[in-house]
């Protein structure tokens, strides 16, 4: 499994041939945006900045385009997507968490949450064991580092993925304060379901490409 960070809150996941893309950056936003093939392209939240879906099309074929709340299923890869309430851009929206069992490997994408609170206790029920989280840590309107790190320990996610700091430069640094510790940081995060199921709330700081 190969994950890579273009950005924001833009992720791709690779297995083989099959490619999920996360909240791809749109071309009317104002953040750098790139191109790439995908099979399954998730959107948390309706804004330029995370549904650029045209991003993730190759030749004449059309990614299977995931937006809001509901259960789905795509060529074996089981989604769930839980609504959220946040503010993005001055405008209350709402925002999707995305779990995504992929090859026995659950994802939670937290996209652009608010708030600890809007994450109730029937929807972590549903999360169920969390092998990679996603979480944002950059604040204004989402999840400050601190409060990121919290509900990742809460979560009891093996290995926590920060994103979308762009826009605050201290926010990676306090949220690696608040781990204690030097994580690994990588250009791709390259693993085996055998190489995180002994991981505990491990941080992994993928770079931006």
């Amino acid at each position: 499994m190969i994950v890579t960070h273009y950005g924001k809150q833009f992720f791709k996941i690779q297995l083989g041939d099959t490619i999920i893309a996360y909240n791809p950056i749109g071309k009317d936003s104002k953040y750098k945006t790139s191109r790439f093939g995908a099979d399954i392209v998730l959107s948390s939240l309706n804004h330029p900045d995370f549904n650029g879906a045209e991003q993730c099309h190759h030749g004449d074929n059309e990614p299977s385009f995931i937006s809001g709340p509901g259960e789905y299923e795509v060529g074996g890869i089981f989604i769930k997507g839980f609504g959220t309430e946040t503010i993005y851009g001055g405008e209350k929206k709402i925002n999707t968490v995305y779990s995504v069992v992929f090859e026995g490997i659950n994802f939670c994408f937290l996209g652009s949450l608010a708030s600890v609170e809007e994450l109730s206790r029937e929807i972590k029920e549903e999360l169920g064991t969390i092998d990679i989280l996603f979480t944002p840590i950059g604040g204004n309107g989402m999840l400050s580092p601190t409060e990121a790190y919290k509900l990742s320990l809460s979560l009891e996610a093996r290995v926590i993925i920060p994103m979308d700091y762009e826009d605050n430069k201290d926010a990676l640094d306090k949220f690696i304060k608040e781990y204690g510790e030097d994580p690994d940081t990588v250009d791709k995060f390259t693993f085996k379901k055998k190489d995180i199921e002994e991981k505990e709330g491990a941080v992994v700081v993928v770079k931006s490409s």
